[in-house]
Order: structure tokens, then sequence, then C-alpha cells
């Protein structure tokens, strides 16, 4: 992985997005008709996921945000958390690092663009172990730190990156433990790209069974998720037409213009 930068954090302050992790904004808008990038977006986000949830599973997401999920996800035996107490949560106040669900209490959990957001990934990961039943699934979406993301990011000064972090150490912090809306974009990188780091230390507790790389355009046009920015709005037609070109520059350089990544892990004891 090229790193523009080994490292670049930004205050909220900094930030040149707009509603910056403002969830009732972003749902206002995404309910409303002028929603059809994001809307794209999302569907492709969470769309994927189905496929490995079964209609009598039973789950949750962590780190629910706007709680979109509930759009896209078939699945009717499926309720949101957060940290926070938002309206529309199903379960209130769940830090997804501490659920205080009982044991093997789910067929799957989905965590959507939070685990960057986690100040420790590794608690997380064996907090999620504990909570899903055997063979249990965790269905990952994250952003994938290319080339083109730190780009982003620096020109953007939204939430940030830093690889210097060992990523493994479950006593350092990886993101502002005061603040659940930074973001370390790195942490993802970190875990998944060294698959015998990942075994090493995940191993006995996951297995990767799904990984598939993601996103370009159709993400850097859509005005954003739960912070905004501008966009040209576009049809079904133009959208779809993006999406292809960004699996052609996905599969071509991926290290350069790859924004996302999917991953599936499933429990292994």
């Amino acid at each position: 992985m090229f790193k523009i930068l080994k490292k670049i954090q930004f205050s909220k302050e900094e930030n040149k997005m707009q509603a910056i992790a403002n969830t009732q904004v972003a749902r206002d808008f995404f309910y409303s008709n002028k929603s059809t990038n994001v809307r794209f977006l999302l569907n492709k986000r969470f769309s994927w996921m189905n496929n490995f949830i079964k209609d009598e599973d039973y789950g949750i997401e962590v780190g629910s945000g706007a709680g979109f999920a509930k759009d896209f996800i078939k699945n009717k035996n499926f309720k949101l958390t957060d940290i926070n107490s938002d309206d529309h949560l199903d379960f209130k106040n769940i830090d997804a690092q501490n659920t205080k669900f009982k044991n093997e209490s789910f067929n799957f959990v989905i965590a959507s663009n939070m685990i960057h957001h986690v100040p420790f990934p590794i608690k997380f990961f064996k907090e999620m172990n504990r909570v899903l039943k055997k063979d249990g699934k965790l269905i990952i979406f994250e952003p994938y730190c290319s080339v083109l993301t730190q780009v982003a990011t620096i020109i953007m000064k939204h939430e940030g990156f830093d690889f210097t972090l060992d990523v493994w150490d479950e006593n350092q912090a990886k993101s502002d433990i005061s603040n659940a809306w930074h973001g370390n974009i790195a942490v993802p990188n970190l875990i998944f790209d060294n698959k015998k780091e990942f075994q090493k230390n995940l191993g006995e507790l996951f297995s990767i069974e799904y990984e598939e790389l993601t996103e370009c355009l159709i993400f850097l046009n859509s005005g954003g998720v739960t912070s905004k920015t501008k966009c040209i709005p576009m049809n079904d037609f133009f959208l779809k037409t993006l999406n292809a070109i960004d699996k052609i520059l996905i599969k071509l350089f991926p290290n350069i213009f790859c924004m996302g990544r999917r991953v599936v892990l499933k429990k292994n004891n």
C-alpha cells in the first residue's frame, strides 16, 4: 500500500464537510426525493449482505448511525444499535466493544463503516465473537485507504488516517476515545491486508469467508451519507455507468482507486 503520508488527523473544526455526523440531517435527506446518488451507494453497500443472512436468522447492526441498513437488509429479525440514543434505534447506548448482550445471542452482526471508529478494535472483535452463535457471521463494510482515499481525506480534512499504530496492541487506542465519530481509516487496512498477521491475532476467533474490494467514483459523487458534500445528481443509468467504470478501475489499480472493502468473517469457536 503506497502511503502519501503515514499519519494525518483533523479536528472537527477543520473538517470541510457539512452536517458532520448529524444523523437526523442524513435521514431527512435520504427520505427526501433528492437522494438518488446516496441511495444507489447505500444499496451497493448493504444489499450484498443479504447473501450471507437467512430469513430465520436473528441479528443486529452495531454502530448503525442513521440506520439506513433496514431499508436494504431483507431479514425481518434485524435490529439497529448504536452508542447513542437516537429514536430510530432498536437498542440504544450500546458500546460495540462491550454490548452487555448475552453470549451467543445472534446469527449475524453487521458492522458498516464503524470499525475504523472503534478505539480498541481487538476488543471489538472479541466481543463480536462472544455474542455470535456458532458459525455466526460478522458482516463488514469498511473504507479502503488507497491513494485516492488518502487524497480525498487530506483535501476534505475528514477523519484521518494513521498507519504507524500497532493495530494488534489491545491497550493502544486507534481513534479518539472521547469522540465516537472520530475515525482512523487506516485501521481496516492494518487488520485485513496482512493475512498472516490476521491469522496470528484473530484466527482463533474468526475465519475470512468472503472479501471484495469495491467503490470509487460512486462514493465520491454520492454527496456523503452522515456528513455532506457537493455532488452531481445522476439518474439510475448514469449511476450504473459510473459503477461499471469503478469495477474496471478497482480491478486494474486497486491500491490507487479502491475506496471500500467488503468482508465476511465466520466465527470459529
